[in-house]
């Protein structure tokens, strides 16, 4: 099968998929082989048509930055989305879970300088989060292949942006859990529903789409467009442990860390820090964390030029799924979630906690929409000015996180 992959800035990437086991994974060669089989299956769908009568989705305009994307909203009704039932598609009978988190590709002598760059989109549960667009903007604008890792509630409160992301071509999205809670805290049916939620939101948004009947982009259909089911899953707070891989690997799901971090959520880090910082760090086969969720404070200036300075060197931008699948990579897979060192990332079982406080006060203040309850199929409307107005922010208190914190990795 051939596949058409890669932006004409990119073309030296690779167009078909091949597997070699990771080197330091503890998973077996004929395992991982099969395992990322399933990914190319998983992620890269094939090609179609949509038919001359078929309206697109969006109009043209709708795709670009809107300043009324930008602003993280706290404490208001629209926040509270009800965990979607509908039924995700199973993965392939071929899957075979990972033994621990990717962290980077090794890939072979020869290879083009691929790296992939992948963007959260995270919400907890007393907020609707942002939409960056002059990020997103940026990527079509350079032909920029890139992976976004979103939360399933980001993806019901934004389904228009949602929908655009998973129908572009040059992007692939995958799962950042339900409304980002922390794995090394969460246990027993609240952890898998942070699992299952953002497949069931996925489904919902693929089956509200092909319910409309409409075109994602020209000349492509629906099926074409949007693969059956997410492949990749990123741990909120980059923090997992041994309960919580397994869980993931059992669900179908290749969780994935990241080796550079731009650093983004700092407000206090600048866009030539930030520049500075990622080209530094970024070596052929790394996969780098930024943020696209209104909490990327200076990603909207700084990814300009990472773009154009890693493109002077010779790099090549893949999403997530294309670095394991390329033939020969050897996936680096750690045995637990770390930033940059094991352990970095238990800080924020602390602040972790806190936000599940104020995530319980929030759910004992707010009811539940009545449109979130909608069947099995429909995309949940984006929030009408009047719900979100509904309720006030919550009260300020000494113990809740400040939007930095809130938005950690």
């Amino acid at each position: 099968m051939s596949l058409v992959l890669l932006s004409a800035r990119d073309r030296a990437a690779p167009r078909h998929v091949g597997l070699r086991s990771p080197r330091r994974a503890p998973c077996r060669t004929g395992l991982v082989r099969t395992l990322l089989a399933a990914v190319a299956a998983m992620l890269l769908p094939g090609l179609g048509g949509a038919t001359a009568a078929e309206e697109a989705c969006w109009a043209p305009e709708s795709f670009r930055q809107s300043e009324r994307d930008r602003p993280i909203r706290t404490g208001i009704a629209a926040a509270r989305v009800a965990l979607p039932t509908d039924e995700p598609a199973p993965p392939p009978q071929s899957f075979r879970p990972v033994d621990g988190v990717v962290r980077r590709v090794d890939l072979p002598p020869g290879a083009p300088k691929m790296i992939a760059l992948t963007f959260d989109l995270c919400e907890t549960p007393f907020e609707v989060a942002g939409y960056q667009g002059a990020s997103v903007d940026t990527l079509r604008a350079n032909g920029v292949r890139a992976t976004f890792f979103a939360g399933g509630k980001w993806m019901l409160t934004h389904p228009d942006r949602a929908g655009q992301i998973a129908t572009d071509p040059l992007f692939e999205i995958a799962s950042h859990a339900w409304e980002h809670r922390n794995f090394r805290i969460v246990t027993g049916r609240p952890m898998l529903d942070e699992i299952r939620g953002p497949q069931s939101a996925y489904q919902r948004l693929r089956d509200g789409l092909a319910a409309r009947q409409c075109a994602p982009r020209p000349g492509r259909d629906l099926a074409a467009a949007m693969p059956e089911r997410l492949g990749l899953f990123r741990f909120p707070f980059g923090a997992c442990n041994r309960a919580a891989i397994e869980a993931v690997g059992a669900a179908g799901l290749i969780p994935v860390q990241w080796d550079v971090s731009s650093g983004d959520p700092d407000r206090h880090l600048s866009a030539a820090g930030m520049v500075a910082s990622v080209l530094r760090r970024v070596r052929p086969g790394s996969i780098v964390l930024f943020h696209a969720n209104g909490r990327g404070w200076a990603t909207d200036d700084a990814l300009p030029e990472i773009v154009a300075r890693l493109r002077q060197q010779g790099y090549v931008f893949v999403t997530v799924g294309e670095l394991l699948a390329y033939p020969g990579a050897k996936p680096v897979v750690a045995a637990s979630c770390y930033d940059e060192t094991p352990g970095d990332t238990d800080r924020y079982d602390g602040l972790a906690r806190l936000l599940d406080g104020r995530s319980a006060l929030f759910a004992a203040r707010t009811a539940v929409p009545a449109g979130d309850r909608g069947p099995a199929g429909a995309v949940s409307p984006a929030p009408s000015r009047s719900a979100r107005v509904a309720k006030p922010a919550l009260p300020a208190r000494p113990a809740a996180p400040g939007p930095l914190s809130v938005g950690q990795p």
